[in-house]
């Protein structure tokens, strides 16, 4: 499948195609229905890959003209670092994308724009459950030991 497969940054023209999969990503963590994200939290996110001044990126994974998967990342500073570092915030292939290479060319996308950035180090999180993935995670990176932490606020 990797043979004609492309990843590239999001083109604006990709919204209603992107929105599905992101849709797919956010139900895949539970929220759709009463817990879906609000509208304008999904046009925000979109705008930002967009606004020079933010740090996200967005890109997207297309085979014959139709997008198979989307990966965002947010390059921030770091105490223990002087460059930047890169969080991969989202990864989602379409189920019949799985296995295929879509992720790991996304993944692999990632350390290119990162390492482009100057960035000494790519890291994401995943949900314990996400074992499919983990097998994945496992051959194109470290798992750091780390576990996460959080507390929603108000705001």
């Amino acid at each position: 499948m990797r043979d004609n497969l492309l990843v590239r940054p999001a083109e604006q023209r990709d919204f209603a195609e992107w929105k599905v999969l992101w849709d797919g990503y956010n139900a895949f963590y539970g929220r759709e229905g009463e817990t879906a994200l609000p509208d304008e939290t999904t046009r925000r996110t979109w705008s930002r890959f967009f606004d020079g001044y933010e740090p996200m990126h967005a890109l997207v994974a297309e085979q014959s003209g139709r997008l198979l998967g989307l990966v965002h990342c947010i390059f921030h500073r770091s105490t223990t670092s002087d460059g930047a570092v890169c969080y991969l915030q989202d990864l989602f292939t379409l189920q019949s994308a799985r296995g295929k290479g879509v992720g790991r060319a996304l993944i692999e996308e990632v350390y290119t724009l990162a390492e482009k950035a100057g960035c000494s180090r790519v890291y994401w999180h995943t949900h314990q459950t996400n074992t499919t993935a983990m097998k994945l995670y496992d051959k194109v990176a470290e798992h750091s030991g780390f576990v996460v932490y959080r507390k929603m606020l108000s705001s």
